[in-house]
């Protein structure tokens, strides 16, 4: 039954179709169980084109069932992936997500917060915290839970993998094959997982008799168009390095091709190596050895816990496990080095 352009259906109007009481229709349409019976009365209130009253039913139970989402870019596919987790988790409990882009700026970041908190929302995830600009501590002032998911601040629980770890996995992988003069496009140093990842590298690095000096540093965004620019501060260095890490995959890919259009054979005679491990990375040219981080699973792991912030629950940060995935991007280090 089409219903477009016509009054909203209301319980009544399912339960004089159903043949029985209101308060029938409304047990069944609030669970998803109750047998035969129940069902047929979704299947009905489906045809009938019935739709929750999602207001109402928040201003009756003090909720909305909405989670607001603040991320940079939904354009970047590791933040794509971990929101896909969120909503996948929270649609299986019954809420939504609203989510926004704020492309780390500060001044979007804080309307964007207003926004969602004019919409109810129960609680935040936030995927854009900086570490210069902590607008949350004031949106925390309004009372809504807040979670942080792949980026960190003190004082609020977040869900992250474990950057460090991640950072002197690729550390010692180039070390062992020889690579002495090793080069880092850090990203932005406002994002305090990315500044995990190079501090990791960085005590690997000293740890095994290899200083990574400020020089070989290069700080930038994490676009591939990024990775050519800061690859070619690097490459331009009197002592250029032999082996490169960008702390994520998308700067890695950029790189790549910036050496492959300098006549660099990547993988020979010189190495690179990524972090997140995107589906790409497996079918480049030369495939990316990179640091795999469980970004499907950081999202799930957010809605649950935020979830668990709603109900007034104590919850804990968690640091979720990464490993290195080696490939062809990295080899021996040239006999030269």
């Amino acid at each position: 039954m089409d219903n477009s352009g016509t009054r909203r259906v209301t319980l009544d109007d399912i339960a004089q179709a159903a043949g029985v009481h209101k308060s029938t229709v409304s047990r069944a349409l609030r669970s998803t169980g109750g047998g035969p019976h129940a069902l047929r009365i979704r299947e009905l209130a489906a045809e009938l084109g019935w739709m929750p009253d999602l207001i109402a039913a928040g201003l009756r139970n003090q909720r909305m069932q909405l989670i607001g989402i603040l991320v940079p870019r939904l354009t970047d596919q590791v933040l794509s992936t971990i929101f896909e987790g969120i909503d996948h988790a929270l649609a299986q409990q019954g809420w939504q997500a609203v989510v926004a882009s704020t492309w780390d700026d500060p001044a979007r970041q804080r309307s964007r917060a207003r926004m969602l908190l004019a919409h109810r929302v129960d609680g935040l995830i936030v995927a854009d915290n900086r570490e210069d600009n902590p607008y949350i501590v004031d949106v925390a002032s309004h009372g809504v839970p807040i979670l942080l998911v792949n980026r960190s601040y003190p004082g609020f629980p977040s869900i992250t993998c474990d950057d460090e770890l991640g950072g002197r996995l690729a550390a010692d992988h180039l070390i062992d094959l020889g690579h002495r003069r090793l080069g880092v496009i850090a990203g932005m140093p406002y994002a305090r997982s990315l500044a995990n990842r190079v501090r990791g590298f960085r005590d690997a690095a000293r740890a095994r008799g290899v200083d990574v000096d400020d020089e070989l540093i290069v700080h930038s965004t994490i676009y591939p168009s990024a990775g050519r620019e800061a690859g070619a501060r690097l490459l331009a260095l009197p002592h250029p390095p032999t082996a490169f890490f960008a702390v994520n995959d998308a700067a890695a890919i950029g790189l790549m091709g910036l050496l492959r259009e300098r006549g660099r054979t990547v993988g020979d005679d010189v190495s690179v190596i990524g972090f997140n491990d995107v589906p790409e990375a497996a079918e480049l040219h030369v495939p990316l050895t990179t640091v795999r981080s469980p970004m499907r699973a950081l999202g799930s792991a957010a809605a649950a816990e935020v979830l668990r912030m709603v109900e007034g629950q104590t919850v804990h940060s968690q640091v979720l496990p990464t490993e290195l995935i080696r490939r062809a991007s990295t080899g021996q280090a040239p006999v030269s080095a």
